[in-house]
């Protein structure tokens, strides 16, 4: 349909390109720079939708948008911000807003939004929250994240069940409480129960509870987390490691609204909102008939993906900057990055994820004194935490390829060694590090047999022998002495 839509926006280069490319679709559109002449159009009965920026010289946007929708309920109002927090896109969708684009933004995905925005009928407006400036629980201004923020906005005043998956280390547990702490439960109990971290013969009880004498041992009832979750919500992490035994039970209570506890016979109703999280790939685990079918559609109602810490680099900075504030917060110096350090962090891959940098930032304020973090220090702080302070290999990097491995390494040698670099001759000091453990290696593999050994290396055995008296390797088989 053609349509009248009214424009807001501070910035001449984005009400230029917006409103030709609403002009394009047919729609009669008039521009504005500032709030006031944007709500005498609205006030005075004009237009048939609203795109509006959120920080205008004279008024917030989504101030606004209240303002608009006691006015005219039936205006559907379109919310465009830099201001890409998580925050922003809770209160747009709390005030109103039929959708939320954080800039920059492609703008075939605004006419695709105004296009629903004019056919669609809009959803009743949840009550507005509090206005209070809650400390940001999750960072992150790549377009994967930005993505996140529009599904939790939308999805913190509904009891819609939510199914987040991504790597450990991600954040899925961040997610889940903001869906929590920003939603209609807000005042009521969060629980957290981690199913991998449980006995799978206790699982049923840990949940569900049990009644005295249920089992060996059970001298007493004992509470389960949905009755402790009452009112509030249950966060079900690494769902994947549930037996199949209490997926069944699962299945049930999301299909009834009700639970009966080990032992017990009397049902209970189950008010509680279900989020559950996984690093596993369910759809893999149903082939593998390891969890069932019907629970999954039954938890995967809204899908929430969390991009891997490599797969969005642009926001370890920010990452970075706020966990140095958490540290400060917490007692420890306050530090600032340098910007070949921030270079350093974001050619690590993070493997741990979030949680990974987080523990490094931690682990450099505390153990350097400097105000400014380098890049010596990310390097050497990177190969501490991959290979443990006793030198051995960490679980953490168990994923590296190793040109990985091979990359981490030398990053944090170089960044070790500067000003102290030989003055020639690196190459051939750096393949002399790589070769002797892998000759040492193959060496152990063929108890000590040369020939097998130069087979295995792809080697002419005399040319084997050449580099073992290099670099002062002696073959000896297994058990004997030095």
């Amino acid at each position: 349909m053609n349509a009248t839509i009214l424009v807001a926006d501070d910035d001449r280069s984005i009400r230029l390109v917006v409103s030709q490319a609403l002009a394009q679709r047919g729609h009669a559109v008039r521009a504005a720079s500032d709030a006031r002449t944007l709500w005498q159009w609205v006030d005075a009965g004009e237009g048939d939708l609203v795109v509006t920026d959120v920080l205008m010289p004279d008024g917030n946007g989504l101030d606004l948008v209240p303002r608009i929708k006691e006015r005219r309920p039936d205006l559907p109002i379109i919310v465009m911000s830099a201001q890409n927090t998580i925050l922003t896109a809770i209160r747009a969708n709390e005030r109103g807003a039929f959708e939320y684009l954080p800039k920059p933004f492609d703008l075939d995905v605004l006419v695709a939004a105004v296009d629903r925005a004019l056919t669609q009928t809009q959803p009743e407006a949840p009550p507005p929250g509090n206005g209070a400036e809650e400390a940001l629980p999750i960072v992150g201004r790549s377009p994967a994240m930005q993505e996140v923020f529009r599904v939790i906005g939308r999805l913190v005043n509904t009891d819609m069940t939510a199914l987040i998956n991504g790597e450990s280390g991600t954040g899925k547990e961040l997610v889940a409480r903001a869906l929590h702490d920003f939603g209609r439960r807000k005042d009521r109990p969060f629980v957290a129960v981690n199913m991998a971290a449980i006995p799978r013969e206790l699982i049923e009880s840990e949940l569900f509870g049990h009644e005295k004498g249920a089992f060996t041992g059970a001298i007493a009832r004992g509470v389960g987390k949905f009755e402790l979750a009452q009112g509030g919500t249950l966060f079900l992490d690494e769902i994947g490691d549930m037996p199949m035994e209490a997926q069944t039970r699962l299945l049930r209570v999301l299909q009834t609204g009700e639970f009966t506890s080990v032992g017990g016979r009397t049902a209970q109703k189950a008010d509680v909102r279900i989020i559950a999280a996984t690093h596993r790939d369910l759809r893999q685990l149903i082939v593998q008939g390891r969890f069932r079918e019907d629970l999954f559609y039954r938890l995967n109602v809204v899908p929430i993906h969390l991009p891997a810490l490599r797969e969005r680099r642009g926001d370890i900075a920010d990452l970075a900057r706020h966990f140095l504030t958490k540290a400060a917060l917490d007692g420890l110096a306050s530090k600032t990055l340098s910007t070949a350090a921030i270079e350093e962090l974001q050619r690590y891959d993070w493997p741990g994820n979030v949680r990974e940098l987080e523990n490094l930032m931690r682990r450099i304020a505390v153990l350097y004194s400097e105000a400014v973090i380098d890049a010596r220090m990310v390097a050497e702080s990177v190969a501490a935490g991959a290979t443990g302070r006793d030198g051995k290999g960490g679980g953490r990097h168990a994923d590296e390829t190793l040109s990985q491995s091979v990359d981490r390494h030398l990053r944090a040698y170089f960044a070790a060694h500067q000003g102290r670099l030989p003055a020639h001759g690196l190459y051939d000091r750096i393949l002399q590090e790589i070769e002797r453990p892998l000759l040492n290696i193959c060496l152990e593999a063929t108890r000590g047999n040369q020939i097998k050994a130069a087979e295995l290396l792809g080697l002419n055995r005399n040319t084997l022998r050449k580099k073992l008296r290099e670099l002062d390797i002696r073959a000896r088989r297994p058990g004997t002495a030095e």
